[in-house]
């Protein structure tokens, strides 16, 4: 399985691009940024964008996608979006609505560019290549981390959350684990802020950790481009053998 790192950010910094990251080529997981790291041609390849929330961070990128795939002159199957039904309906009221941008699942009408998919919570489901299990986690709008695997490697992407339980435990015993993709927005300083936000700290992922499946690395991504170095070293002195940060640009190999 590759995870090729589009964009590793909680937000968009020159040179830093909000979340997203194509899993073997095909399959978006959230969609921060699209264009912003891959070629028209590239983009073309993608059929299943994965999303966790609705925030402008994780699917900014799906709207200038929708409209690349529409003018790309060629005949394809839609794109297919999926998510939880709250986020599926976030998504067609906040943002595919003909008015923040076009309804893609409407148009055009012969050949609509993009259609929904809505998982069922806490099962395991067929997407692509692979098998996908969302699970609620703790931030301030309905949000799904996921499990995914290919049948013989897997991963967990946190979504953006506070502290979690289901999916830590959903995860337990799964074979084949190889990485945990974990958010952490704000520096200690702003414990404050990430309650309101509902997001990570350094200092909340330390205590995390106990809860996550044991010995399997820790990738750090989300970070806010503006606090990066203070997040960062703070991080540096938890677990550095088990903790780090995801490289921008890279694919990881599992």
């Amino acid at each position: 399985m590759k995870i090729r790192v589009l964009g590793a950010y909680g937000a968009e910094g020159l040179g830093q691009r909000p979340t997203a990251f194509l899993v073997n080529d095909r399959i978006l997981v959230d969609a921060g940024t699209v264009g912003g790291a891959l070629t028209t041609a590239e983009q073309r390849t993608i059929e299943h964008a994965l999303i966790s929330h609705a925030h402008l961070d994780h699917v900014a990128g799906l709207a200038f996608l929708t409209e690349t795939i529409a003018f790309a002159g060629e005949s394809r199957e839609p794109l297919t979006v999926a998510s939880v039904e709250p986020v599926v309906n976030a998504l067609r009221t906040g943002v595919f609505n003909n008015v923040g941008w076009p309804d893609f699942a409407q148009i055009p009408p012969e050949a609509p560019v993009m259609k929904y998919r809505t998982l069922v919570d806490e099962a395991e489901q067929r997407i692509g290549d692979l098998w996908v299990t969302p699970v609620a986690v703790h931030h301030s709008v309905p949000t799904s981390g996921f499990i995914l695997h290919d049948g013989s490697t897997g991963f967990i992407f946190s979504g953006d959350t506070g502290p979690t339980q289901a999916l830590w435990k959903a995860a337990r015993g799964l074979r084949g684990l190889r990485a945990i993709i974990l958010e952490c927005a704000y520096p200690n300083r702003l414990t404050a802020l990430a309650d309101v936000a509902m997001h990570m700290t350094p200092e909340r992922i330390k205590r995390e950790l106990d809860k996550l499946p044991a010995n399997v690395p820790v990738w750090i991504y989300h970070i806010k481009p503006q606090f990066y170095d203070e997040i960062a070293e703070q991080l540096s002195r938890i677990d550095p053998a088990r903790i780090s940060l995801l490289e921008q640009d890279k694919t990881y190999s599992l």
